[in-house]
Order: C-alpha cells, then sequence, then structure tokens
C-alpha cells in the first residue's frame, strides 16, 4: 500500500457540474432515492469554501441522439413522454420499460435523467478536450439502466454514455465501482469489447441485482475484461483496502493501462446506510478515489447509491476536497442543511462494531483468482487508428461557463421547491429592494428557486414600445422623456411625462404637438375660489400643472385626454392651501384638443385620492365643449361607464414653451 502511495500527485484541474434544479426531483413517498442529496453535498463543499478552487459548471442537458447512442429509440421516447398523469394509457409500455415499484414514474422525470446524463457526457467531454483532469457530476453514477429498461433506481445509464464519449478519443477505458450493488448495466453494455474494463467490488448472494459472480469474465473479445471481487457482510476499512481494492486495482493498471477511468463512487457502501451492509468510513471510501487520483490519468468521479443522506454529503464533499488537493477541518462548517448532521457535527463517520464476515481465506482465494484471470488477458489491447467521430457535447463557451452560487443566492435558496411568496415584503426581501420594481407581484405568484427573477430596471417595455410606435407614426411630434419614477422637485423649466413602472398605454394612440386648454372651475364647496385661468382654443397662454389624471384605459381603439405635467416650485404650499382652504377644481378640455391629442394614460399614485366634480363644475365645464366624460361615451367598451375628471392645481402656472 505504501508504494502507491509514494506516487507523486500533482494538483489537479477539477470541474465540477451542478444542476440547481437537481434537489428538485422527488421519486416516491417513502423511497430511498433522494435527488436532494446532491444539492446537500454542494452546500456542505461550498461552506467550506471549495468552489473558489474549481470550476463549477452546468451542463447542457443531454439530448434524444445522445441518449439513442446506448439506449432503445423506443424507450427514450417512452421516457420523454411518460408522466403521472398518463400512466393509465401506457400500461403496456410501463410493464415492459419495468417503470414500476423500484423506478417510478415521477414528475420531471425526463428532465431528471437529462440532467443526470447532460453531466457525465459534460464530464468526459471536458476531458476530452484536455481542459480538465478530474471531472465530477455526483448527479451521475446509475449504473443499473440497461437498454431498453429502467432498473435499481436507475432510468438512463449516464456511466455507460460517459464512456462512449470516452472512446471518440481514448482507445482503452476503465469503469471501477465502488457502489455496494453489482453494476450490472454497465457490465452488459461492454461485456464482449475489450476496450472497456469493468472492474466491480460488491455484495453478492442474496442481494440486488444478484449479478456479479466471480466467474463472470466477459464474452467474446470482451473475455477477461470483466472483473468481479464478490464480498460479504460487514466489510471494513483495512481489509477492503489493503486485501481487495488496491492489490487488483494495480494489477490492473499494470496490464491493462487505460487512457481514462470512470470511477462509480456510490456511498451506499458506507457504514449505516440505509440499504447497505458494509462497514467503511468516509475515510476508507475515500482511499479508493485517492489512489486513481495519484495515478494522474483523466479521471471521471460519478454518484451512485447512498440513501443515509447525511452521510452521502459528508463522503462526497471528502472526496472533492481529495481531488482539488484540499484539507478539511473536522468540524462541519455552518450550512443550509447544518441540523441534518446532528449530534456529532462532523465531517468523517466512524465504523461500526459490526462483524466483517469476509474471513481472510475468502479474500485471499478471490483476489487469487482474479489476479490469475488478469495474466491471460492481453497486455495493453490495441486498436486499429481511424478517424473518431466528433464530441456530441462540446465544452461550455469560455464567456460563461461558471454557475458557482454567490452567498446572496445561496441565501434565498430554500430546501423545499414548492415554496411561494406573495408579499411585498418577501419580494423586496428577495431582490433586496422595493418590490414595486416587479411587475404583478400581487397578481402573479413567484415561484422562489434558486435563481429569483432579477428586478427591473429602466422603463417597462409596455411603455417604451408604444411611444416607438407613436413616434414612427408621428415623427416631428416632441415626446417628453419618459421617467422611471415621478420627479417630485424640478431643476430645470421643461415639460415631463411622469409614467410609473407599471402604468400602461392605450393603443393606437396619437399625439399633437399643441398644449392643452385648461380652465379652473370653483368647486361649489369651495370659499375663496380662484378666477378661472385664461384659455384659447388655439394659442394657450400656458399650461396649469395637473394633480391627478384620468384613470388608464385598456383595449385597443381606447384613448383619452393625457395632461401634460408643467414644474412649479411651490406645489407643495399651493397643495396645502388648497387642502386648507377645502377647494376643489376639475380641469375641463376643449373637445377639439381632445379629438386631436389622444396621448399615455399617466396616473400619479402619489395623489390618488381624487374628489369627484361637481354638478357646477360639469355644468361650467359643458360651456367651453365636450366634456372629458363626452369623449369617453363617444367609445363604448373602452372604459369605465363615468368618467373620474381630472384636478387642477388652483395656483396658476407661469408660461411654458413646450414646442
Amino acid at each position: 500500500m505504501d508504494g502507491w502511495r509514494e506516487r507523486g500527485a500533482r494538483r489537479n484541474r477539477v470541474s465540477f457540474y451542478y444542476d440547481h434544479e437537481i434537489g428538485n426531483f422527488y421519486y416516491a413517498q417513502g423511497h430511498p432515492m433522494k435527488p436532494h442529496r446532491v444539492r446537500m453535498a454542494y452546500d456542505l463543499l461550498a461552506a467550506y469554501g471549495m468552489t473558489e478552487k474549481m470550476e463549477v459548471l452546468q451542463a447542457p442537458r443531454a439530448t434524444d441522439k445522445e441518449f439513442t447512442r446506448f439506449h432503445a429509440d423506443e424507450y427514450v421516447h417512452f421516457l420523454k413522454t411518460i408522466s403521472p398523469e398518463t400512466l393509465k394509457d401506457h400500461a403496456l409500455s410501463v410493464a415492459r420499460f419495468n417503470t414500476i415499484e423500484d423506478c417510478p414514474v415521477f414528475d420531471g422525470l425526463w428532465e431528471f435523467c437529462q440532467i443526470s446524463s447532460g453531466g457525465s457526457l459534460a464530464a468526459a467531454s471536458r476531458l476530452m478536450s484536455g481542459h480538465a483532469d478530474v471531472a465530477i457530476n455526483w448527479a451521475g453514477g446509475l449504473h443499473h439502466a440497461k437498454k431498453a429498461e429502467a432498473s435499481g433506481f436507475c432510468f438512463t445509464n449516464d456511466c455507460v454514455l460517459a464512456m462512449l464519449e470516452l472512446l471518440k478519443v481514448h482507445a482503452r477505458v476503465l469503469y471501477v465501482d465502488i457502489d455496494i450493488h453489482h453494476g450490472d448495466g454497465v457490465e452488459e453494455a461492454f461485456y464482449t469489447t475489450d476496450r472497456v474494463m469493468t472492474a466491480s467490488f460488491h455484495k453478492f448472494g442474496d442481494y440486488f441485482p444478484g449479478t456479479g459472480y466471480v466467474g463472470d469474465i466477459g464474452a467474446g473479445r470482451g473475455k477477461n475484461y470483466s472483473v468481479n471481487f464478490p464480498l460479504h457482510d460487514g466489510m471494513d476499512n483495512e481489509m477492503y483496502i489493503h486485501e481487495v481494492f488496491v492489490p487488483v486495482m494495480e494489477k490492473v493498471l499494470e496490464w491493462y493501462r487505460p487512457g481514462a477511468v470512470v470511477l462509480q463512487c456510490g456511498a451506499d457502501s458506507l457504514s449505516g446506510d440505509r440499504l447497505g451492509c458494509f462497514n467503511l468510513s468516509t475515510r476508507g471510501h475515500g482511499a479508493c478515489v485517492d489512489f486513481f487520483l495519484r495515478q494522474n490519468l483523466p479521471l471521471i468521479l460519478l454518484g451512485g447509491g447512498g440513501y443515509t443522506i447525511r452521510n452521502v454529503a459528508r463522503c462526497w464533499t471528502y472526496e472533492t476536497a481529495l481531488a482539488i488537493g484540499e484539507t478539511l477541518p473536522e468540524s462541519l462548517p455552518y450550512n443550509e442543511y447544518y441540523e441534518f448532521y446532528a449530534p456529532d457535527f462532523q465531517l468523517h463517520t466512524t465504523p461500526s462494531n459490526m462483524e466483517n464476515l469476509n474471513s481472510k481465506e475468502y479474500v485471499h482465494k478471490i483476489r487469487t483468482r482474479l489476479l490469475e484471470q488478469l495474466r491471460h488477458m492481453p497486455f495493453a489491447p490495441s486498436v486499429q487508428f481511424h478517424h473518431g467521430p466528433r464530441p456530441f457535447v462540446m465544452p461550455p463557451p469560455a464567456s460563461h461557463p461558471d454557475v458557482r452560487e454567490t452567498d446572496e443566492e445561496r441565501a434565498r435558496r430554500r430546501i423545499h421547491p414548492s415554496e411561494y411568496v406573495d408579499d411585498e415584503a418577501d419580494n423586496a426581501m428577495m431582490d433586496g429592494s422595493n418590490a414595486s420594481g416587479l411587475p404583478g407581484a400581487r397578481e402573479k405568484k413567484m415561484r422562489l428557486v434558486d435563481h429569483p427573477l432579477p428586478r427591473q430596471e429602466g422603463p417597462s417595455p409596455r411603455i417604451t414600445a408604444p411611444l416607438e410606435a407613436l413616434q414612427k407614426v408621428m415623427p416631428t411630434a416632441v415626446f417628453p422623456p419618459i421617467e422611471s419614477k415621478l420627479q417630485k422637485t424640478y431643476e430645470e423649466m421643461e415639460v415631463k411625462v411622469a409614467i410609473p413602472p407599471t402604468a400602461g398605454i392605450s393603443s393606437g394612440a396619437s399625439r399633437a404637438p399643441s398644449t392643452i386648454a385648461a380652465k379652473e372651475v370653483p368647486s361649489a364647496e369651495g370659499e375663496g375660489a380662484k378666477k378661472d385661468a385664461p384659455a384659447s382654443d388655439n394659442a394657450p397662454a400656458g399650461v396649469s400643472e395637473t394633480k391627478q389624471a384620468t384613470e388608464p384605459q385598456h383595449g385597443s381603439g381606447s384613448s383619452q385626454a393625457a395632461v401634460l405635467i408643467a414644474p412649479d416650485e411651490r406645489e407643495e404650499e399651493s397643495r396645502e392651501g388648497k387642502e386648507a382652504n377645502g377647494m376643489d377644481t376639475t380641469m375641463q378640455v376643449d373637445s377639439s384638443v381632445v379629438r386631436e391629442y389622444a396621448g399615455p394614460n399617466v396616473q400619479d399614485p402619489e395623489h390618488a385620492d381624487t374628489k369627484p366634480s361637481t354638478p357646477a363644475a360639469e355644468a361650467k365645464g359643458a360651456e367651453n365643449g365636450k366634456s372629458a366624460l363626452e369623449a369617453s361615451e363617444a367609445h363604448p367598451g373602452n372604459g369605465p361607464a363615468e368618467s373620474e375628471p381630472m384636478e387642477v392645481d388652483t395656483e396658476p402656472s407661469k408660461p411654458v414653451d413646450t414646442s
């Protein structure tokens, strides 16, 4: 054992593949397979700060074409179309493809397969391109799936797909399986070829899947290229490393000379696993990973089994640290799932006192037989040179490869994927700003996933798009600039249109460059009402400052007079004086101007309490032309039944040149 430890090991370039959606999938109530364990492992290694010392990438989802390199077309089509709602319509196919009991159909099944297999394909492509020495996909390692059959919680065999990708470049690929279950799906796929050697160290006997006998050595050209080491309950660290794993693997590497290695790191061989019966600790499990890291061969680390999820996260975190050459403290850092690791909150697990049923005589007998098998294997079988096919999965573009989570993004994640927020305070907490920047947050519930929608900056497209259309129709018109927020103070004497971020614009509106004539009408209840502001249909002297616009109208063809807001540095004093005197004024617009001018609907949310107009005000407005109510009645169905008049300030404004 000391020999392999003394071999030099350089610092590896590690690419870690992780998809934030992987933790959202759920097999079934009470099912031991929980994809959430991958998210736990990622969160723990991120808490240790390891994401800063390796590439964290999100792989592209695997496609139908990539799946059919190994799986049958009809099986791939079935996985793509089946759902819990359509199970009754596909009863025969469900039985044929074994998607029952251990492999239930669940929501998002196809997407789960795409993520799992896509990560392994991308890992293989990353090694082939020379951008990484070690590629990790803990969501992979589903080694039981067959060509046209689901098996052992596995629907698609990402291990086989990754090795088919590696064979485009490497003449020989070694697959090693330290899951407690035999890797039957991978062995079956490469049972008759010498280009892939499979080695599995597993529990044998009355145990799933019931394969992996020591005499299963391959067939045809693949004879002697399948290595199976069957074991019994209670296998401990010392025997597993010194007498089982290292002696066999050293001989395999010596004779086979692989160009790349795929290591399936199923964590159900750990002590205390829900479905396992070995007695390995995280250190013993990690010693197998460390062995291959010291060989300086391109290496893919895949997940697999593991059903006590707190131990799975510990194990894969430790093995990720081995890959990047980091030494981790024993005490776990605080993380989102910290309470899962109670009561000790330590990184490493300890073996139990269970009995080891593997005697030294039994282990020696099996090891001797396997070493004799390897002696009959040709040395480093070669393959004829030929043009290799292009990889299906290309490396991610350098401009956007990294998907590491920031501290802020991790803080926004939640354990359960179906959590929703529907409160302004929650929305403000999500984006760290005012919730008003999220249009429709009250009407539409937002799903709180790993990456909440960013806060929209600038004017809404609902505002800019119609305005651009108006500019094309009337290129000579003078349009005031749009402001994202209402201006409370004005430093320059210019006309502006104040539009809230969520305001809408009526389609089909037209606009004239002329200003609007406005009159002030004293309220019947007000005392000391001011005189009417002079107005003219042709050339008004000025524009009165507007306090409230009409309610926005919706639907095509609707038009309503918009109000230009002129600045006045005495705005606050005017409002206070008006409220003190109890005055109520309305603005009546000349009918010719209304017909000529139809601009965007503007509403100032700061002054939403609009007082109703009085009969005296309506009578006064009728003397100068059609009222705003009559203008809206000309277009039935495009607005409310009653028109809400617009308030104007009682103080006359200064003349402003709006041309």
